[in-house]
């Protein structure tokens, strides 16, 4: 269970493996910052300037003229399917910082509790002799489960037993504030059950698509002789796996369409879940997890579980065992020998993404580390990393935007004086958490031990589901975080009207104490900006001050709204990544008007700055205003895979890089006039789409 696995899609800017950046170059002939400047600062300029071509023409392509010379110095790194400006040059510093953390922990665990955790778990994930002498057998007592399954409660028992420790079959199971009462917990189910990224890689008649399913069932059947069976036998189950997967994809509601929290709200208590899907033994499936007492349940897809009782009444429990060996194998692939790491990594990174190799052995051992002690790193993170000046200057920047949106507000013609009221109050009520969690995560019940990378791995997923599943029926932990400070990302939570920054993210290129206001407004500002809006995109705005789902807009101001956000579905539709594959306007919506309404924000909340510190020339070369929008724009300078880039269009409810850059440059009233634009450029359409 993971309330991580928000399936309304509010909470990410940006997923964990999306962007990754070069290093900044240095600055060419022409460009020296202003004297003045401290060190940081003129280094952060210089990157800037240099990574731009200031030959293009920004009312033309504004991305080619703040991005064109980082894409014409820089080179996608093998192991990365996308490699980004900003996002990926603090990944990669916050992963070696990391390193350094962790082997410093292995080599000398000392009496922390919690550095020792994750000073073992690094070291027996780096013991690669290890892990390659236990070849599959950490995986025999599962099988041995699965082997036992000869009816649907004996699916159902083996399915909990199985999600405690990491592997997800058949739906999802996580938990989250109930929509309607978001002080208290409840147990959330939705759709699940696939191998591949989305369900339209099995239903699509997009030829690219189709042709990922066709080799489906060679990596499926792959694995399945990684595990003991025969070429022929794994070739025949493999391809009644992914028929039956198929069933399930064809039952399962489209990705864009899950982002209503309306039509995701069925809370219903255990007896409507049995009348619901009668001939599910969901007695046997909660008695298994542990937790037999979980009454309240939001049913997210329902649809979905009344086809799936039907589905299960007619597969042949031979097929559901081979299913369940699958997805075995699938989940635990990455902490196992070289041979199952190998061929997972040539169908879902290769294949699927373009990813040239595998990342070092010393990343892949951080990543895992992060994500099954993430707190525990954290804290030892921010000590060495996160300096408390930091946080006020990023906490005056908040204000600043905040400030702005509100100021914003009577200006919006489409909204009427009632709801621009209750917008105020709940701005007023957001709760802002920067840097780190007040309270850190206890990891006391965690068995962690230097010399099983597998065992391991087991534990920290019992301990994040038991974790997750003691909260159901709980009051909601406010002061709880869900990413860790060390990640280079923020959320927005919905039902806790709070928006969260890492410390993580609060570095170069993105943020410095010592960076002009514009880079620091355009940079990290657009961001907080973005996250605010959140709050009011066409998820967001239905979810009142206190967290709650219903809808507190006058149905003549909705309807305006609706419209406005029409308008984006419509403009970003209109984008394609290659000829023939566009943005999914409607997938994308709310990250889309966050993005258009962040850096409006970001722009009114710098002006506000300049205001109270004086309106001072930063640099010679660009004038504070087209120094905070190239700023922003740099956010997205990146390269990707083709594969990469058509498998983003279909899962990712962010617009691709690119489009990120010049869709709100070209919806925002300030841009034109910073760049002597003219209605009519490319990056000034007749029709802007506003918002906010």
């Amino acid at each position: 269970m993971s309330n991580r696995s928000l399936v309304l899609g509010l909470s990410a800017l940006l997923t964990a493996t999306t962007l990754a950046a070069a290093q900044p170059q240095g600055a060419t002939s022409g460009t020296t910052p202003n004297a003045t400047m401290t060190q940081q600062e003129a280094s952060g300029v210089q990157a800037l300037l240099a990574d731009m071509d200031r030959k293009a023409d920004p009312c033309q392509d504004f991305y080619q003229y703040a991005c064109g010379g980082w894409m014409a110095h820089t080179k996608r790194p093998e192991d990365q399917p996308m490699w980004a400006r900003s996002f990926s040059t603090v990944r990669e510093e916050n992963r070696e910082a990391v390193r350094k953390i962790l082997e410093d922990a292995a080599a000398h665990p000392g009496t922390d509790p919690d550095r020792a955790r994750v000073g073992h778990f690094y070291a027996a994930c780096m013991d690669q002799s290890a892990v390659n002498a236990a070849g599959a057998k950490p995986l025999a007592p599962y099988i041995a489960k699965i082997d036992r399954v000869h009816d649907l409660k004996s699916l159902f028992t083996t399915a909990a037993k199985l999600d405690r420790v990491g592997v997800r079959t058949l739906f999802g199971l996580f938990v989250y504030p109930d929509f309607k009462n978001p002080r208290r917990n409840i147990a959330q189910l939705t759709q699940g059950g696939l191998g591949l990224p989305d369900r339209d890689y099995y239903v699509s008649t997009d030829p690219k698509k189709k042709a990922i399913l066709d080799k489906y069932p060679a990596h499926v059947a792959e694995m399945l002789t990684l595990i003991g069976e025969s070429k022929g036998a794994a070739l025949k189950h493999a391809a009644q796996i992914v028929a039956f997967e198929t069933e399930l994809a064809k039952v399962s509601k489209p990705r864009a369409e899950m982002r209503d929290p309306d039509k995701n709200y069925h809370k219903i208590d255990r007896a409507g879940l049995e009348k619901l899907s009668p001939g599910l033994p969901w007695k046997a499936f909660f008695d298994a997890t542990g937790y037999p007492g979980v009454k309240d349940i939001n049913v997210m897809t329902p649809g979905f579980f009344k086809q799936l009782d039907t589905i299960l009444a007619k597969t042949d429990p031979a097929v559901l065992r081979e299913y369940l060996r699958w997805h075995l194998v699938h989940s635990k692939a990455q902490v196992l020998s070289d041979p199952f790491v190998n061929a997972s990594f040539e169908f879902y990174s290769k294949l699927l993404r373009g990813q040239d190799k595998i990342e070092p052995r010393w990343k892949r051992c951080v990543d895992f580390t992060n994500r099954a002690l993430g707190e525990a790193v954290g804290k030892i993170y921010v000590k060495e990393r996160f300096a408390g000046e930091s946080k006020a200057r990023a906490q005056e920047m908040v204000r600043d935007i905040e400030a702005a949106f509100e100021s914003n507000l009577p200006s919006l013609d489409w909204m009427d004086e009632a709801t621009r009221k209750k917008a105020v109050e709940k701005v007023a009520a957001l709760a802002n958490m920067i840097g780190y969690p007040d309270k850190w995560r206890d990891y006391s019940s965690m068995k962690i031990v230097p010399d099983n990378l597998f065992a391991n791995s087991v534990e920290a997923n019992l301990y994040e589901f038991n974790r997750e599943a003691k909260k159901i029926g709980k009051p909601v932990d406010r002061s709880e975080w869900h990413m860790n400070p060390q990640t280079v990302n923020a959320y927005n939570s919905p039902t806790q009207n709070e928006i969260v920054f890492p410390a993580g993210i609060l570095q170069p290129p993105f943020f410095s104490k010592d960076f002009p206001a514009a880079m620091i407004y355009g940079g990290i500002g657009a961001v907080v900006g973005h996250e605010l809006t959140h709050g009011f995109d066409d998820q967001g705005r239905k979810f009142d001050a206190e967290g709650r789902l219903h809808e507190w807009w006058s149905p003549q101001v909705a309807q305006k709204f609706e419209k406005r956000a029409q308008c984006v579905r419509d403009q970003y539709s209109g984008y394609q990544v290659e000829p023939g594959v566009h943005i999914d306007g409607k997938l994308t919506a709310g990250e889309n008007i966050a993005d258009i309404g962040g850096l409006k924000e970001a722009y009114v909340a710098y002006q506000s700055y300049l205001k109270r510190h004086g309106d001072t020339q930063e640099i010679p070369q660009l004038t504070n205003d087209q120094l905070f929008f190239v700023a922003f724009a740099q956010n997205w300078c990146a390269m990707a895979s083709p594969q990469y880039t058509r498998m983003q269009v279909t899962v990712d409810p962010h617009s691709p890089p690119r489009f990120r850059a010049i869709g709100a440059v070209s919806d925002n009233p300030y841009f034109a006039e910073a760049f002597s634009c003219k209605v009519g450029d490319p990056m000034v359409p007749k029709n802007q789409c506003v918002v906010w």
